[in-house]
């Protein structure tokens, strides 16, 4: 399927491993220019060799801190001019409530749930001058399922839900669309890291059974890919959805359909900056 996103621009930040890379090289295969950010300089070093190698493109990398406000807020002017903007930086604790603490909730929220709306505030202004432009949030599941082992990440991911469809209904007006992804459990190197923490917790005689349900709950016995979320970014940026917005697409193999949320934190996956 022709998208017709060659030549555009995108930024997206927690762009250098995960779902946020696996979204940057989808861009790049479309012909899309690139704009990364994230905290880990040679992660992004390496993700630019690779792309424009590979894919020819232009890609510029911002080895940043976003959740920093003035780091955060530069990058989003210095970024004023995409065409698209990915927001998927996030690495929000898991754990109950005596787990986390008010420094780690802080933390979490000041990357993710704040980063987001102050990178889109920016962008989004800028945006609406142009009439025109796409502003994809990737959220997660675990703002609409409920557990106490996910505490903090829940209500995060409930306001930025939130946030992307109210934005999404009114940004219509100026030719712009807002929409998000929730994806479940995906394989990404956060998720198995994730994996091993929540296995320590179980008992070794009882550890076969427990990984055994575990995919006992996710659709075909899996985890879901990486291009399973990438394309359909793909899709939501170009103009075969374009009268999509105020909307989230959620992408977990039907896990809470069937009322699932029992994988705790590895029902989230959030990439790290």
């Amino acid at each position: 399927m022709e998208l017709g996103l060659k030549g555009r621009t995108a930024l997206i930040t927690g762009g250098d491993k995960g779902i946020g890379y696996g979204i940057a090289e989808e861009f790049a295969r479309e012909g899309v220019n690139l704009h990364l950010s994230a905290r880990d300089t040679a992660a992004l070093e390496k993700a630019k060799a690779t792309l424009t190698s590979k894919y020819g493109v232009k890609v510029d990398i911002y080895p940043r801190d976003l959740s920093k406000r003035d780091i955060r807020d530069q990058l989003a002017r210095d970024c004023s001019h995409v065409d698209i903007l990915v927001n998927c930086a996030g690495a929000v604790p898991g754990g109950n409530l005596d787990q986390v603490t008010e420094d780690a909730w802080r933390a979490g929220w000041d990357l993710k749930l704040f980063g987001f709306v102050g990178i889109t505030r920016i962008i989004y202004k800028e945006m609406c001058k142009r009439k025109r432009g796409v502003i994809i949030n990737i959220v997660g599941t675990g703002g609409i399922s409920t557990s106490a082992d996910y505490i903090c990440g829940g209500p995060n991911n409930a306001a930025l839900i939130h946030f992307t469809i109210s934005l999404g209904g009114a940004s219509v007006r100026h030719n712009v669309r807002v929409v998000g992804v929730n994806p479940g459990p995906i394989d990404t190197q956060r998720m198995r890291d994730l994996s091993k923490v929540a296995e320590e917790k179980v008992p070794p005689a009882e550890l076969e059974q427990w990984r055994k349900n575990q995919h006992i709950k996710m659709a075909y016995g899996r985890p879901g890919r990486v291009d399973e979320v990438t394309g359909v970014v793909a899709f939501l940026a170009s103009e075969r959805a374009s009268y999509i917005s105020g909307a989230m697409l959620t992408i977990d193999g039907g896990l809470i359909a069937r009322g699932g949320s029992g994988l705790g934190t590895l029902i989230e996956e959030e990439e790290k900056v």
